[in-house]
């Protein structure tokens, strides 16, 4: 008799492991215990409190103060940094397999994008312009001042602001842009090239001692515009902490006079030492608006210029509506040079 072969089936009460929806798929799919969720929640306290401690920061970074140390300017200075700390937190609070840590950190990332997401936003700017400004801390030290000269004309500005000119190489400067720019006026370690007539030059006194800001009145094609150009005295981070006594003070004299300017149209570029963020800068920009922050794209920093960390050198404007704002390549200076498409109505 032939033999006969009987399929093997599992035993009544078992199931086919074999299967792709097999039981130890289906473990894997469970959600976590509620042992599982409380471990969970009782992790990651170190990493939730410096979620929550950097939030607080961005959130209230204006009430820091700047008795000790000038501690608030130096905060607001590098506060775009401050973001770093998510991505950092949060590789942090997925290997504890935190949810404490992970809730908490929604803090600092909707506040870090409450202030600077829509400086990282594609798409700004853009419209009509008819004036194109560029401003240039070319560095006393700078080695190669012929070199930064003509990058500075390639960048087809019709108005450009450099400080730091040396009694050296302040005949280099004038030499080549003088070609582009029939109208200069220069004041002390501060100058303007201008492709347009230049009515009015003179001195503003911010308290240095020698002559670091000016004030020119330029008939543009669609009228008179009052360019400030100004390199504001610097800042030092040591020991005692912020030092910045002396900016403050040339920041609140350079203030009165902007804000007393008697046209509509205003034009300030120069290196301010400080941000935009900095409160110590609100006598200037008060009542001025950012060309970098109105229509540029990323946070535009500008020194140092091996690996910019902050923007110190601006362009603000009053009366004015700016198009687009960049930051050009390196030219050889400490500082980038920083340039803005704006339109004169």
């Amino acid at each position: 008799m032939a033999e006969t072969t009987t399929a093997s089936t599992p035993e009544s009460g078992t199931t086919d492991r074999s299967g792709p929806w097999g039981p130890w798929r289906l473990r894997r799919l469970r959600f976590p215990s509620r042992e599982s969720w409380l471990r969970s929640l009782r992790r990651g306290w170190i990493v939730a409190g410096l979620a929550l401690l950097f939030g607080a920061l961005l959130l209230g970074h204006g009430l820091v103060p700047n008795t000790v140390g000038n501690l608030g300017s130096l905060l607001e200075t590098f506060l775009p940094w401050l973001g770093l700390a998510v991505p950092v937190l949060l590789v942090c609070a997925l290997v504890r397999r935190s949810v404490t840590a992970l809730a908490a950190l929604l803090l600092p990332a909707v506040v870090w994008a409450d202030l600077f997401g829509g400086l990282v936003m594609p798409g700004k700017g853009g419209g009509p312009h008819n004036l194109r400004v560029l401003t240039h801390n070319v560095d006393a030290g700078n080695p190669d001042a012929e070199a930064t000269a003509r990058d500075v004309v390639a960048a087809r500005a019709d108005v450009v602001a450099l400080e730091e000119l040396t009694e050296q190489a302040r005949p280099v400067y004038q030499r080549v842009l003088d070609r582009e720019y029939p109208h200069h006026v220069v004041r002390g370690t501060v100058g303007l090239w201008s492709r347009f007539p230049i009515a009015q030059g003179r001195t503003v006194d911010i308290g240095i001692g020698w002559p670091r800001a000016l004030r020119a009145q330029v008939e543009t094609p669609h009228g008179p515009v009052a360019f400030y150009v100004a390199h504001l005295a610097s800042v030092r981070v040591g020991s005692s902490g912020f030092t910045s006594d002396q900016r403050n003070r040339t920041t609140e004299l350079l203030g009165r006079q902007i804000n007393t300017d008697p046209l509509d149209r205003v034009v300030v570029m120069g290196d301010l030492n400080g941000t935009a963020n900095d409160r110590s800068l609100s006598p200037i920009t008060s009542g001025l608006r950012s060309a970098q922050g109105a229509a540029g794209d990323g946070f535009g920093f500008s020194w140092p210029s091996g690996f910019p960390m902050a923007r110190i050198d601006h362009i603000l404007v009053r009366g004015i509506t700016p198009a687009h704002s960049w930051v050009l390549p390196d030219s050889g200076s400490d500082h980038r040079p920083v340039a803005a498409d704006l339109y004169v109505r």
